[in-house]
């Protein structure tokens, strides 16, 4: 998720390029146009060679990525953080190409890609299909997390294995151009977003990057060669009048955004006050479809129980890695903790999770626009903690009275947390903060629940019912919902039935490697506690602190031989994973 960098100002009209970018921006789009007649042309089976070339490239690219992406954010190169870029760069992209890969096998082979993968029910009659894990490999990687997509009611399991394939079903029915306007804070967005456009649309592609990510253009021109030399594919660069010469161009016939409501709004309506009259006119400036990845304020509920010490102080730190992984500048980090007025270890968990968000380690806010976020948010809540190295990283207790609007209705996209309260406790509180989640909070992507597994074995059947009320694309359970980012087959987007005029987190869904088609949401979930410490209360997880985790000190190391895994998987490469991972 971006903020407003490819946005235009709102009290004026875009300013065009000159002419010498217009030109080039003219070319890239002549080429991709001529390279849809190529792209059509291509078989099934020649894609997925073509995407085995393309794992190839960034396999040879990852280090060189990485390093790029550690510039772009002002990391230490060999600080443990590093380890967020190679999971959320090669790691997440060469994950997502060799699960299209087996896709296209699939389909040209006239089977389903998801042909072998045995249905579950879920509630209302639901279709669900596990798509985490769905090898060995995964089962032992991540043992103990799973991930499911609930189909949408009334999709038969039939259905759901006949359509699967999206474009991939008909190749030879391209759709014309595709702009793709990339994210500014995780560099696997953009490229997984190309890919989704290729093989699920049958769109060619036009890449604009964001300013941020500047540094890793020609990684990305080298890791994606095959695409560009073939004229699928073609990456610029440029501020916001590119962006907006792009989407407006006749030669693009489709844009997807991953950024703010804002720059969305801008795109579709217009700036200024012209644009808000013409959304309340409905009579948008922008003559082609849309979809959108936009972010949005994301819910930690945490289910009262009877927690231990270590648990208290684990799931404060799984907290604090949902808000300032990536430095804060996350679509899907959490942003407001709900918790129950009546449980009587709230205030402990308060304490841990200060603690938690003071030590977890320092970095640059990096992002444009950071400090005037967390000062705009010291403003509405004077009494904030202000903690980390310099006060820059905001808790706002906003129970007992406090008006929470801001927190909840403002996307910080910043190291700022909130804590929020309703009453009740067992499936009373679960049913209070579903409907709290659902009505006061902006945005649909992602929300997660914390819960014991002694609470959940007490709440049964109803605590998936509440699940299936909580309106969030992504829904993870004693996990985070970035888990559901990196998990390829996954659907990741908002959840359905936003509209233009009103957009929330966004319309459509990327990533989707099996290429279901009538998703509705994706529950992650996993061990509420780390090994050993899991087998308290059954959970039999071997997961260790997970190396997406803030405070965890082998991540840098975890996340490379993880990378090099995926570029090669072997069973000779997993004693060093877990090796490395048990010492995070």
């Amino acid at each position: 998720m971006t903020t407003t960098e490819q946005a235009t100002p709102a009290s004026s009209a875009p300013p065009l390029p000159g002419d010498d970018v217009r030109a080039a921006l003219d070319s890239a789009i002549a080429t991709v146009q001529a390279g849809e007649q190529r792209w059509a042309g291509l078989g099934i089976a020649e894609r997925g060679a073509l995407l085995g070339r393309v794992h190839a490239a960034v396999a040879s690219q990852s280090e060189q990525w990485v390093a790029a992406a550690a510039r772009a954010k002002n990391l230490d190169p060999e600080s443990p953080l590093v380890g967020e870029e190679y999971l959320s760069g090669p790691y997440c992209t060469m994950s997502g190409l060799l699960t299209l890969q087996h896709s296209l096998a699939a389909v040209a082979a006239g089977k389903s890609p998801v042909q072998s993968i045995k249905f579950g029910t879920g509630p209302g009659g639901r279709v669900v299909v596990p798509v985490l894990p769905t090898s060995a490999y995964e089962f032992l990687l991540l043992n103990g997390f799973t991930a499911d997509v609930w189909m949408k009611p009334g999709i038969t399991g039939t259905e759901v294995r006949a359509r699967a394939g999206l474009g991939a079903l008909t190749p030879k029915d391209t759709a014309g151009v595709g702009l793709v306007l990339g994210a500014g804070n995780i560099s696997s967005i953009a490229p997984l977003d190309v890919l989704y456009e290729l093989v699920a649309h049958n769109r060619v592609v036009i890449l604009k990057l964001n300013p941020t990510m500047n540094e890793l253009l020609p990684v990305y021109e080298a890791a994606f060669a095959p695409l560009i030399e073939l004229g699928v594919l073609a990456i610029v660069a440029g501020a916001g009048d590119v962006g907006s010469y792009l989407a407006n161009h006749p030669g693009i016939s489709h844009v997807h955004i991953t950024g703010s409501a804002v720059t969305h709004d801008v795109i579709v309506w217009g700036p200024g006050p012209d644009g808000a009259a013409r959304r309340a006119a409905g009579t948008p400036v922008l003559d082609k479809p849309i979809t959108s990845e936009l972010g949005g304020v994301s819910p930690i509920i945490v289910v009262p129980g009877e927690w231990s010490t270590a648990d208290l102080k684990f799931q404060a730190q799984h907290v604090a890695t949902q808000r300032l992984h990536n430095g804060g500048y996350n679509c899907v980090a959490g942003q407001v903790v709900i918790l129950s007025s009546e449980w009587p270890q709230r205030e402990a968990f308060v304490s841990e999770l200060r603690k938690a968000l003071e030590a977890a380690p320092e970095r640059v806010p990096w992002y444009p626009g950071s400090g005037d976020r967390v000062a705009a948010a010291g403003t509405a809540y004077a009494k904030a903690d202000h903690l980390g190295k310099g006060g820059g990283r905001l808790l706002i207790d906003a129970r007992n009275g406090v008006d929470a609007a801001a927190i909840q209705t403002t996307e910080y996209f910043s190291p700022v947390l909130g804590i929020v309260d309703v009453p009740g406790t067992g499936q009373a509180f679960v049913d209070a903060a579903v409907d709290h989640a659902n009505t006061a909070l902006v945005g649909t992507l992602g929300a997660n629940v914390l819960v014991s597994p002694a609470t959940l074995k007490e709440l049964g059947s109803g605590f998936d019912e509440a699940l299936a009320r909580l309106e969030y694309g992504t829904i993870a359970v004693n996990a985070w919902t970035a888990v559901g980012f990196l998990t390829a087959g996954a659907p990741w987007g908002a959840f359905p039935g936003h509209t233009i005029d009103d957009v929330q987190s966004g319309i459509g869904i990327v990533h989707n490697a099996f290429l279901l088609q009538d998703t509705e949401r994706t529950i992650v979930r996993g061990p509420f506690r780390p090994f050993p410490r899991s087998f308290v209360g059954g959970e039999l997880s071997l997961s260790p602190k997970p190396p997406w985790f803030v405070s965890a000190r082998s991540a840098r190391r975890t996340g490379q031989l993880l990378t090099r895994f995926a570029a090669k998987p072997s069973w000779a490469k997993l004693p060093g994973i877990f090796v490395s991972a048990f010492r995070a």
